[in-house]
């Protein structure tokens, strides 16, 4: 006899983050787009973030309802902020109202007061890792604190029930690294918003461009972490070959200044809203990815889909979706030379640009927001229903395969 399934019930979820729109990176993009499905599947999600200064309440959305908690500038970040410890708060609105599960999405003060709330009042948490904010120590003159971040960021992940990482590689590297519980949960991007036909003939004009000349793009904070004198430095080289070549950098960080001093023949436009970005994106030909820090890289994903040539090193977004000299060019990890003399190649054959630019779009048209959504509620679903959930137990469940 074959039984109906149960209808899935609506859940009540709360999402801690430190980040979140508007604020403009990855991880508050990827959080806004899984939350935003979320409610339009009907379940009611609080998110827990920090106050932005000057910010001014924006028009209620049905299903998402907003915890706003102090917070102090990250210095040398400009934009970003750092929570304040709120437990017991939390446990107050939690005590009053618990919801069905706790995602936690940063580590910070705020995340880990969130952590011993959920965990004192007996909620199922969930956990995602964004940043490698271990390896960014490096780049910070903090060497010597590589292995305590590592150490607390273990630690943090395994008192939650899942851990969602973004690719393969490194849901491999964390697991060698002792972490438990995980699973992939990948990231989607929108064809609408980041297409080819955003492409302004004019935008490029103020760029000095013609439309035979090759214009290199890099889209990011700039930031020690993110390699860009690799982009510089294959610029230059671009440049001696090709005069006419144009670079433009779009992106804040504690870099700019000193990058602006050092380049002034890039065009530097800093932080964009999101439909000039897209204009951006889909204006230029080639997009350089130099970046090794990054967890997944949802700037890789934006330009493939606004069809651009790509080149970046074989890791992580590029990893899982760029096939070399198919729709984009890798160089190995950590191969610099490789990495520079693809980014010349390319922008010295026009033939190879044209070639990889639709290859790229055709790419990008299958990797979708609505199966990620539909994988991040099937997770937090699990994680709500199954108190004892381990990993078998979502293997067991096909959770734990690549999305």
């Amino acid at each position: 006899m074959v039984h109906p399934l149960p209808e899935f019930r609506q859940l009540r979820i709360a999402l801690v983050s430190e980040t979140f729109p508007p604020e403009i990176n990855g991880v508050s993009m990827t959080l806004g787009r899984l939350v935003e499905g979320l409610a339009q599947r009907g379940h009611q999600v609080q998110v827990v973030r920090c106050h932005r200064p000057h910010e001014t309440p924006g028009a209620p959305t049905t299903g998402i309802s907003h915890v706003v908690l102090p917070s102090l500038p990250i210095p040398r970040y400009h934009g970003l902020r750092l929570g304040l410890p709120a437990g017991g708060r939390l446990r107050e609105i939690w005590g009053r109202e618990r919801p069905d599960v706790v995602h936690i999405a940063t580590e910070g003060p705020l995340g880990r007061s969130a952590l011993s709330a959920a965990e004192e009042l007996r909620l199922p948490l969930a956990s995602s890792y964004h940043t490698n904010f271990h390896d960014y120590s490096h780049h910070y003159g903090l060497g010597l604190m590589h292995g305590l971040v590592a150490a607390y960021l273990r630690r943090f992940h395994n008192r939650t029930r899942v851990t969602m990482v973004p690719s393969p590689d490194l849901l491999e590297q964390l697991s060698t690294a002792g972490f438990a519980n995980l699973v992939t949960l990948g990231r989607g991007v929108d064809t609408q918003l980041f297409s080819p036909e955003k492409r302004d003939p004019a935008l490029r004009r103020t760029w000095g461009a013609q439309p035979s000349d090759p214009v290199l793009l890099h889209v990011g904070r700039m930031a020690p972490e993110k390699n860009l004198p690799l982009a510089f430095a294959a610029f230059q080289r671009i440049r001696a070959a090709l005069p006419r070549a144009r670079l433009v950098v779009v992106g804040e960080g504690p870099l700019r200044r000193g990058f602006t001093e050092q380049f002034p023949e890039v065009h530097f436009t800093g932080a964009l809203p999101v439909d000039d970005l897209a204009r951006h994106y889909a204006s230029a030909d080639i997009f350089l990815f130099p970046s090794m820090s990054e967890t997944f890289g949802n700037v890789l994903l934006e330009a493939m889909a606004s069809g651009l040539a790509t080149v970046s090193f074989d890791y992580a977004a590029a990893k899982s979706y760029v096939q070399h000299e198919e729709n984009g060019l890798l160089a190995n990890f950590g191969d610099e030379a490789s990495w520079m003399h693809m980014a010349g190649i390319l922008a010295t054959h026009p033939a190879q640009i044209a070639r990889l630019r639709p290859a790229a779009r055709a790419t990008a048209e299958c990797i979708g927001w609505n199966a990620v959504i539909d994988r991040f509620e099937m997770l937090l679903r699990s994680t709500a229903d199954q108190p004892s959930t381990t990993l078998r137990a979502h293997r067991a469940l096909g959770l734990s395969s690549v999305a």
